[in-house]
């Protein structure tokens, strides 16, 4: 190490601590899971480190070997913990934000503890029932094959039914949805754990995937507008705990072929809202901007078949 200039090791470190100001929240949200506990500059902490022993640097080769090891264990474990942060940063920029889809950068929300106790809401008198736990009458797979089987004790997998869609379609409509995620396994890729997603008109994603002991991007956390909002805040529960999203969507209104107003979508999350009367900027697109609206103010509810099993029961759905 005696051979290695001491501000090049002093700023091996600080490199990968400092990094851009707009990465800084990312960080601040790796680090606060990672160890359990907030630390609002870990770049700060390190530089309150290396500066009280800086004076020293000049004269002390044994101080300075320190230092530089010390350099080094920092800067891996920073770069162990961020290496890996979901996102990307080459994708293109959201219409209308300063952020890209799928931002790696982007802020995650802040985490709010839901209600205790079961979520889950009784269909009132007039809504369609779209699950109660004995068949899946109401629905078809979107590959058209057969369903065979997949209910068990009043729930079904998404993984043994396959990607279903209502047969009905529907405009304007309060929808109730509850969902779990499976357990966490080691090695799990945290992409696929739990995915899955309502598409309301078959194309306007509101996702679920495992947000309580995992994350992804801003952008595709659970309750997110997938690819253009996240949530405003995250109250998700953690695996094997039943959750739910009560949605209230407007669908999108044409005079012909002209559209006359967007879709807009309020999403009220384990009892809390994340999403409130939120414009839609089009059907949802990975790692691209939304497409453009298909012209129809009708459109059945899908739900997303992602290479991981999620459970569903209690399926309702209100005409508006």
């Amino acid at each position: 190490m005696s051979g290695v200039p001491c501000n090049l090791k002093l700023n091996f470190g600080r490199f990968y601590l400092a990094g851009q100001e707009k990465s800084r929240q990312c960080r601040r949200i790796a680090i606060k899971r990672f160890i359990g506990y907030d630390m609002p500059s870990a770049a700060y902490w390190y530089e309150q480190f290396r500066s009280s022993f800086h004076h020293y640097l000049i004269t002390m080769k044994t101080v300075s070997i320190i230092s530089g090891l010390v350099t080094i264990l920092f800067s891996t474990i920073v770069v162990s913990v961020f290496a890996e942060e979901p996102g990307y940063t080459d994708t293109p920029l959201i219409p209308g934000s300063k952020w890209r889809v799928h931002d790696q950068a982007r802020p995650q929300p802040k985490i709010v503890e839901p209600g205790k106790g079961d979520l889950g809401t009784t269909p009132p008198a007039d809504a369609v029932v779209l699950f109660d736990g004995t068949n899946l009458d109401q629905w078809v797979r979107t590959d058209s094959k057969p369903i065979e089987g997949g209910i068990k004790n009043g729930i079904f997998d998404i993984m043994a039914t396959g990607q279903l869609q209502t047969k009905q379609e529907f405009g304007d409509y309060q929808l109730h949805v509850e969902w779990r995620t499976p357990a966490i396994k080691e090695g799990f890729d945290r992409m696929n754990q739990g995915n899955s997603g309502v598409l309301l008109m078959g194309s306007i994603e509101i996702q679920i995937i495992e947000s309580k002991a995992s994350y992804i991007y801003a952008d595709g956390n659970a309750g997110a507008v997938y690819g253009q909002y996240p949530p405003l805040v995250n109250p998700a529960r953690g695996p094997l705990e039943w959750q739910c999203f009560d949605i209230f969507f407007t669908a999108p209104k044409f005079d012909g072929t002209t559209l006359k107003s967007p879709a807009f979508v309020t999403v009220v999350y384990n009892g809390v809202v994340v999403q409130n009367h939120q414009q839609v900027l089009g059907p949802v697109r990975h790692r691209e901007v939304p497409g453009a609206y298909p012209v129809k103010e009708k459109g059945p509810v899908l739900l997303q078949e992602h290479h991981s099993p999620v459970e569903f029961r209690n399926i309702w759905i209100r005409p508006l």
